[in-house]
């Protein structure tokens, strides 16, 4: 069968690289440098507030409601995944160390169209009857542009990317880093036994509900993310002689024009962004969900802390990738590693046998973590196509079955697939978010204002004329009445 693998591999792969090459390079750049001016680089400009909205208590009280920074931890959880881990290392494997230059500026340009995406989110939100609320690219869709259908599509989409596509990856990269201790790992029972214990762990938590989801990811991302840092700062700090030769390395490859123009489909720079969206998801309609789940004073408050996430993301985490790896290039032999098992051998390089068990770990913990995330936004927008508890029972069955077929997947078709799919979704919501972002922007000016005058901003809707009806942020009254 391994013919019917092939042609899937290579159908797919053209799929992606045309959907990319064609349409998506431009309208992510194109739109995250059409909101970065609009918004006058608000990822730059409030930097200072993205840390500070992240202490706010929730505004409204209820069993299932979630704070700022739960809500932050949650689209963290699915930013910080095996992307941030084997898919830079993949970027750089494939594409050169100058991919990492490209997915940088991806997290800066586009840390403006999260900012847009989420507030948008925020501002057309739902309300719970147990105070949780509801949101996302579907919501914004259906309220905002009047097309239910679309928004519909859009959570489609979303359900096959992230339930589907990206958890099917995940899984498949917890059970890649096993091949160093499993000689001949694909022709074992340990892919088998791996998917079983997936599924149940994961099926304790989503049968859990939202709030054991936002409590477990704001206790191992954090945590994770902290020891994955420090170690990332020790392999730095005893290589530092290395250092000089890296960035050479990333900029020598980033600027290769010759290279780039000659074949731009599988250039450094087209891989970079790729792996830059996949690891940051900026623009793509995913974190809006998590965004909108935050009871918050004002939309830009969630607006900010999706920013952050996405610095968080790339600039933080992914550079850590990028470092270890890179110092292993400069100094060691990489060959023809690829994916986990190069990170596994670049640490190992710098830290020891102990580096590659790290490592492990590191990939379980963020890779589950990023199940139950994208398992979040999965459940959000099947409520939004059918709020119904039979069909949701059937969904979260379809994703255990869909996380315990990843592991028996292969490596090209998995990130294949999940290209295609996020693909989709981030055109329809670039889209989107284009043709209603200039709510958002309004909303912008209305939390510059009350910072300016010292307030705390408290967004009320009736602020922005001609803002089309939404369901929330009717004023103190509506507030103290939703706290009640």
């Amino acid at each position: 069968m391994d013919w019917i693998n092939d042609s899937l591999v290579g159908i797919t792969g053209l799929v992606s690289d045309t959907m990319y090459t064609y349409v998506l390079v431009f309208l992510l750049i194109g739109s995250g440098l059409y909101f970065s001016f609009r918004t006058k680089f608000v990822q730059i400009r409030f930097i200072k507030d993205m840390f500070t909205v992240l202490t706010e208590q929730k505004r409204v009280q209820g069993s299932k409601s979630v704070s700022s920074f739960q809500a932050l931890m949650v689209s963290t959880a699915s930013r910080v995944g095996t992307g941030n881990i084997a898919g830079i290392a993949t970027a750089i494997a494939l594409g050169g160390p100058g991919a990492v230059f490209w997915m940088w500026i991806m997290a800066i340009i586009g840390a403006s169209s999260a900012f847009i995406e989420s507030t948008l989110a925020q501002i057309f939100k739902i309300k719970g009857p147990n105070g949780e609320f509801r949101g996302g690219p579907a919501y914004y869709i259906e309220q905002a542009l009047g097309k239910r259908w679309l928004g519909v599509l859009f959570s489609i989409l979303l359900v096959i990317c992230f339930a589907y596509g990206f958890n099917a990856l995940q899984s498949f990269n917890m059970t890649s880093a096993l091949e160093h201790y499993i000689p001949g790992y694909a022709s074992t029972q340990a892919p088998l036994a791996v998917g079983i214990i997936l599924v149940v762990l994961t099926a304790f938590i989503i049968f859990g509900g939202a709030q054991r989801i936002s409590f477990m990811t704001s206790v191992i991302v954090p945590v994770m993310a902290t020891a994955y840092i420090v170690l990332a700062l020790w392999v730095t700090v005893t290589n530092l002689g290395a250092v000089p030769a890296v960035f050479s390395l990333i900029f020598a490859s980033a600027f290769d024009f010759e290279s780039i123009f000659g074949g731009f489909a599988g250039s450094v720079v087209l891989i970079g962004i790729k792996r830059g969206l996949y690891s940051n998801e900026a623009g793509m309609g995913s974190a809006p969900n998590a965004a909108a789940a935050a009871s918050v004073s004002h939309p830009c408050k969630q607006g900010l802390a999706q920013s952050l996430s996405v610095f968080i993301d790339t600039l933080l985490i992914c550079s850590c990738t990028a470092m270890m790896v890179l110092v292993f290039y400069v100094n060691g032999n990489p060959g023809e590693l690829n994916g986990i098992p190069l990170v596994q051998q670049a640490v190992s390089f710098s830290v020891g046998e102990m580096g590659i068990h790290f490592i492990t770990f590191a990939i379980f913990t963020f890779a589950f973590s990023s199940l139950i995330g994208n398992y979040f936004y999965a459940e959000s927008n099947i409520k939004f196509i059918k709020d119904n508890k039979i069909v949701l029972l059937v969904f979260r069955v379809t994703c255990l079955i869909a996380i315990f077929l990843g592991t028996q997947s292969s490596f090209d078709l998995a990130w294949n697939v999940a290209d295609i799919v996020m693909g989709a979704m981030a055109f329809m919501n670039i889209v989107a978010i284009v043709l209603l972002g200039k709510w958002a922007l309004r909303a912008l000016d209305d939390y510059t204002l009350q910072r300016k005058q010292q307030k705390d901003p408290t967004f009320v809707a009736s602020s922005i004329p001609g803002l089309p009806a939404t369901q929330c942020w009717h004023g103190a009254e509506s507030e103290i009445q939703d706290r009640s």
